[in-house]
């Protein structure tokens, strides 16, 4: 199933998620304005590599800011066209309800919050590894942890394929993300131990995280509502 759009309407401008957008086009732009070895030496200096985090050591490939910022910094990165189409799908599909209900400042320490989580789930899955891992797969897994849990009833107009059968239907959120992880549970049990591909873990820990993060922050805000004095 590939989401093509949500009937979930918001009520507010998604300013950090177009922002968000606009920044990992831009990067990937230039990314590809370096040509292949440019970008290759780019991507190992700017994305994060497990065995430089676990052995506190810039020694696979030295990079110019300090050594944990890549947490950071890898999330703006990706590895092709398809890989940032895809994510970038996600965002704007998600993200926009999730900023409406956090607000855009705490959506966007949200996010970055997701991205590192999900990148340390990562690490913990393959301590050793000397692969740089880019994207902002774990960040957006948290968007859509934090969607299905405030969202589950909403509609989602998805591409469904079966062999020569294809529709366009429409979906709960809870089934169409739930389906979402359910496939990254099955394929990082498959490629346990692997250590390159995708970062499966990493998009199980940031959907987690999202969905813890946003289900304290609801539960917060209700417990002001039926405590507030007028």
């Amino acid at each position: 199933m590939i989401p093509l759009k949500d009937d979930n309407p918001t009520h507010s401008f998604p300013l950090v998620t177009i922002l968000l957008i606009l920044t990992n086009v831009s990067v990937f732009l230039y990314q590809f304005s370096l040509g292949d070895m440019g970008n290759a030496v780019f991507t190992m200096k700017m994305g994060t590599i497990p065995f430089e985090i676990t052995h506190l050591a810039d020694s696979v490939s030295p990079t110019p800011i300090p050594l944990y910022l890549t947490l950071i910094t890898a999330m703006f990165l990706h590895g092709g066209l398809l890989h940032l189409g895809g994510n970038m799908l996600y965002l704007w599909i998600f993200g926009n309800n999730v900023e409406d209900l956090l607000g855009h400042t705490r959506f966007f320490f949200f996010y970055l919050l997701c991205g590192v989580i999900a990148t340390l789930a990562h690490i913990a899955s393959a301590p050793d590894s000397r692969i740089p891992l880019v994207g902002a797969s774990g960040a957006i897994a948290g968007v859509l942890g934090a969607y299905i849990v405030c969202f589950p009833g909403a509609r989602v107009l998805v591409l469904f394929w079966f062999l020569i059968f294809i529709r366009i239907i429409r979906v709960p959120a809870l089934i169409v993300l739930g389906f979402w992880f359910l496939i990254q549970l099955m394929n990082a049990s498959a490629d346990a131990g692997a250590q390159g591909g995708v970062a499966w873990f990493a998009h199980i820990g940031g959907f987690i995280a999202g969905a813890l993060l946003v289900r304290r922050r609801r539960r917060r805000r209700d417990v002001m509502t039926v405590y507030r004095i007028e």
